[in-house]
């Protein structure tokens, strides 16, 4: 199992946000997410939203560090990339 995550470099309500993705399914991220204790409202299309002062717990519950734009690439290349606009 692998989960990914950005660093928190997105804004929004204040604070900075990271993106915590699968390569392999929607299922393996919820799994890893609820054994972080994030709640599902943080999941948003395709990944879960991760406040940064939850960074380092994500990384060391096994989440493995990657930029944003390989956030993109590792789920579009995993046919798991749900874009804004679509279903």
């Amino acid at each position: 199992m692998t989960v990914y995550i950005d660093p928190p470099t997105w804004p929004g309500h204040g604070r900075m946000w990271s993106h915590l993705v699968s390569d392999v399914s929607y299922e393996e991220l919820h799994a890893f997410a609820e054994r972080l204790g994030v709640p599902r409202r943080a999941f948003e299309r395709d990944h879960y939203d991760i406040p940064s002062h939850r960074y380092a717990d994500a990384v060391a519950a096994g989440a493995v560090e990657v930029s944003s734009r390989d956030v993109v690439r590792l789920l579009t290349g995993a046919g798991l990339r749900r874009p804004k606009g679509r279903a």
